[in-house]
């Protein structure tokens, strides 16, 4: 074997503990903390457990973090877990009234069981252009996409205490 040959060999086996960095396994649907304050009808009705990995999925392509679902996640395991719930959800207002909708949820991101990062990110929205044509779940879908954003531009370089969205 010549040495190219070797050297390709061993570039090789070391290939996916170079990229094991750039991925991430999430919890799909995510979760919302015991003690969230959200809306019985806005749980059952806008999916937002399962918007949020996959957006944050999406927007982490861009930044070339590939996103891994499970469907539990256990902190102590090897590579990177994002350990993400939500925390809040107001859904106040309506299409006639004016919308004042907020999505909260904070997370700890862990690298073979220790903590190398954690954050807390809120969106707020009013409803947007056409705000008084959209419901409940379009509004705070548009909170989650924003946060789904938010948080992969976080994976992408970490750090602890971050205050994301609406909080910066």
């Amino acid at each position: 074997m010549g040495k190219l040959s070797f050297v390709a060999l061993a570039l090789l086996a070391m290939a996916p503990s170079a990229f094991a960095a750039d991925s991430v396994t999430v919890q799909r649907p995510a979760v919302y903390n015991e003690d969230a304050d959200v809306p019985g009808s806005v749980r059952k009705e806008c999916k937002l457990d399962e918007q949020l990995p996959d957006f944050i999925a999406q927007y982490a392509k861009e930044t070339g973090t590939t996103i891994n679902f499970a469907p539990a996640v256990q902190t102590g395991q090897q590579g990177r877990v994002l350990d993400m719930e939500f925390t809040n959800v107001t859904a106040d207002g309506n299409a006639f009234m004016g919308h004042h909708k907020s999505v909260t949820v904070k997370g700890k991101l862990y690298e073979n069981g220790k903590v190398i990062g954690s954050f807390k990110g809120k969106r707020n929205s009013m409803g947007g252009a056409f705000g008084n044509y959209k419901g409940t779940c379009s509004v705070l879908g548009r909170t989650v996409d924003a946060l789904g954003k938010d948080i992969a531009g976080w994976l992408a370089a970490p750090k602890m205490d971050a205050m994301l969205g609406d909080l910066e």
